[in-house]
């Protein structure tokens, strides 16, 4: 089972449990109400009030069941988000350096008064157009004899694509160890059988 499959399934579960223990909840208070209400309530409604606390407990236990595994998915989809995250924050600062060297060797070539392809001084102007100025008005006043001529730095190089980090933490296999996916009725069914015998 995949993380994300696996997050769906137990979070559905929780939810479902949670519904169900709010029911018993307010089934007990109601129960505790008549039992009050009535001469000797607690002997008179003993049974009934033994089954919900039995199912109640089933629930809950079942619940935190759920629940540790539930905590233990999270904690390994964090982990793949975050390399995931962190792997794709390290190539861009990486291509963000790689950038503005290359923006720099363009003004020094147009300081230079060297030419340069027509692509990469619009690089240079978007990147700042106080340096673009600066080194066109430098280049002007330099005296070369024969100017160099560049190709581009920047290759035209195919676009890579990003692997999106949630969809990378949910596609990983979920941890071993999954608690058996059980319904609500059945857990409530099972303390009620417990209770009768």
């Amino acid at each position: 089972m995949k993380v994300g499959d696996a997050r769906a399934t137990y979070g559905a579960q929780l939810k479902e449990y949670n519904k169900q223990k709010f029911k018993l909840a307010q089934q007990k208070k109601a129960l505790e109400e008549k039992m009050n209400r009535t001469e000797n309530g607690a002997v008179v409604y003993a049974d009934e009030a033994a089954k919900l606390e039995l199912m109640y407990s089933a629930l809950d236990e079942k619940q935190e069941e759920y629940q540790k595994y539930m905590d233990q998915l999270m904690g390994q989809w964090e982990m793949e988000f975050d390399r995931v995250a962190m792997e794709q924050q390290k190539d861009s600062a990486k291509e963000a350096g790689e950038d503005l060297g290359k923006i720099l060797t363009v003004a020094r070539r147009i300081m230079h008064g060297d030419i340069v392809p027509q692509s990469d001084e619009k690089k240079l102007m978007e990147y700042d157009g106080d340096l673009y100025q600066m080194a066109k008005n430098i280049g002007a006043m330099a005296k070369l004899k024969k100017k160099k001529k560049y190709d581009s730095l920047w290759e035209e190089k195919e676009k890579k694509e990003q692997e999106d980090p949630m969809e990378t933490a949910d596609g990983q296999d979920a941890i071993s160890g999954a608690p058996e996916v059980v319904d609500v009725g059945e857990v409530m069914a099972a303390a009620t059988d417990t209770a009768e015998t």
